[in-house]
């Protein structure tokens, strides 16, 4: 499995020979300006709730790519308004196999709505199921007790956390989440990408116990 760091919360994951991208939003972050969006590639493309920050880019990588959009049915639906033809929905607790693996929407406590102003339904985030590795992608979230049930009920290789604070979990509720979940490695997102949410990343790895922390700058790729 290789992991692909497109800055803020977007990754890139290629599982069993399939592209998967997450919450895509690329050109409008400065910090991702070396990105070139149109080298990316998507079978699919996994949107954990309709913020701006979550789905600027995913639209036009959508046409470009023909990928399928994974999200819930709200989201779904607005992507087919936009054009974009190839959209499987989802809600809370439901799980879908694909070609690559399973996927699995579960509870995230943010807020969700799409750039123009249209109802994006309930925030989530994804647990995925693969041969090479499972792993939960958080999406943006405050700290809930239901990550000790995935940790529980799931062998979580890696997790993928947001620590900027404000909008999300902080660097401490995002320790408690490691705790939670129990997975082998965990990749912070979701910081110093606007003022209001810069930290150090190095706080949160310092903190984090019996879990290995990688921290990965935009256009970073990683093997796992």
């Amino acid at each position: 499995m290789h992991i692909t760091y497109y800055g803020h919360s977007c990754f890139g994951a290629e599982i069993n020979g399939k592209h998967l991208l997450f919450d895509p939003f690329i050109s409008p972050n400065e910090l991702a300006k070396d990105i070139d969006i149109d080298a990316i590639k998507a079978d699919f493309i996994l949107i954990s709730h309709g913020h701006e920050d979550h789905v600027a880019d995913a639209v036009s990588i959508a046409k470009r790519t023909g990928a399928t959009v994974i999200s819930n049915y709200e989201i779904i639906t607005w992507f087919g308004s936009q054009g974009v033809e190839n959209g499987h929905p989802m809600n809370h607790g439901g799980d879908k196999e694909f070609d690559f693996g399973k996927v699995k929407y579960v509870n995230a406590v943010h807020s969700s709505v799409l750039p123009d102003g249209t109802y994006g339904g309930n925030p989530g985030g994804f647990v995925l199921q693969t041969s090479e590795g499972n792993f939960y992608y958080a999406g943006d979230t405050a700290l809930t007790y239901d990550m000790k049930l995935i940790g529980e009920y799931e062998n979580i290789s890696f997790a993928i956390l947001p620590i900027g604070n404000n909008f999300t979990m902080g660097i401490d509720d995002a320790v408690k989440a490691v705790e939670f979940l129990k997975p082998k490695k965990v990749v912070p997102c979701h910081y110093n990408t606007f003022p209001i949410i810069e930290q150090d990343a190095n706080q949160f790895a310092d903190k984090v116990k019996d879990s290995e922390v990688i921290i990965m700058n935009p256009g970073d790729m990683i093997s796992l």
